[in-house]
């Protein structure tokens, strides 16, 4: 393993920028001198355990919170977000774990929820379900995604049926960013493959992808730089030419301290 990354190449500006980002909570230091680069047509992946900051990072990103030291630039500029909209207008959206879509409405009422299109004028305008529809599959088939009813209640989809309808509908209204946080911590190997391709597919298409997880065996197959966390401080940056899978996993397990922890579980010889 050759080390973190160095600053990036002039002409390899990132969509998103983090410099020594920190923020406290009261006396906690929830994140400390955390730098980190988003590149458009990249997936970069932020791990750690529970605990490490990756919920207080989210946060800052999506405008959630503002940071307490460092610069956050975006397309080379400082930026700073005082609520969610700024910075979903700015292009960076976040995909949480619950979604935010409801269970009984159909998917494609879903896709369009709070962006609803209407047509018509002044009173007679009105909600333009004919193109919703439309839209919505012609959007889910252009990733890939294969519904078999956009009729059907999202309810009724699997969990990472559920992501990949909530990654397509970000990327039709125009992210930039693409914030996905743990968004295979609850599915099983063949759910979380699904969500990992489509996750590819939003990379394809120019999209800067943030993919927050705390498992390194999703993370290492889809991810192209890899940003470290451990109780709110960094362990590094790394390209994916620069740490193997294992190397990556045993960073994040705590490295010396597994090996101590193995040492101290080994049966004695006797």
């Amino acid at each position: 393993m050759s080390g973190p990354i160095g600053a990036p190449q002039v002409g390899d500006a990132p969509l998103l920028e983090l410099r020594d980002i920190g923020k406290d909570y009261g006396s906690v230091i929830a994140l400390d001198g955390i730098s980190a680069a988003v590149r458009a047509g990249e997936v970069t992946c932020v791990l750690g355990d529970n605990g490490a900051g990756k919920s207080t990072l989210i946060k800052i990103l999506s405008g959630v919170h503002r940071a307490d030291r460092g610069e956050l630039l975006l397309d080379g500029a400082p930026v700073s977000f005082g609520a969610p909209r700024e910075a979903l207008d700015a292009g960076i959206a976040t995909v949480y774990q619950d979604l935010a879509m409801i269970p009984l409405m159909a998917i494609w009422r879903n896709f369009f929820l709070g962006a609803e299109p209407t047509r018509g004028w002044g009173p007679f305008r009105r909600f333009d379900a004919v193109k919703a529809k439309d839209v919505t599959r012609r959007e889910l088939a252009a990733m890939g995604i294969d519904i078999r009813d956009p009729d059907q209640p999202v309810g009724t989809l699997s969990g990472g049926e559920r992501q990949s309808v909530a990654i397509a509908r970000a990327v039709h209204f125009g992210a930039r960013v693409l914030i996905l946080d743990e968004p295979t911590s609850a599915l099983g190997v063949k759910q979380a493959g699904v969500v990992l391709r489509y996750v590819a597919q939003a990379r394809d298409r120019g999209v800067g992808v943030v993919l927050i997880t705390h498992n390194p065996h999703h993370a290492y197959p889809v991810g192209d730089r890899f940003l470290l966390l451990n109780r709110g401080r960094s362990l590094g940056e790394f390209v994916k030419d620069d740490i193997s899978r294992e190397e990556l996993t045993r960073l994040m397990a705590g490295g010396a301290e597994l090996d101590t922890l193995a040492h101290e579980l080994e049966r004695p010889a006797g």
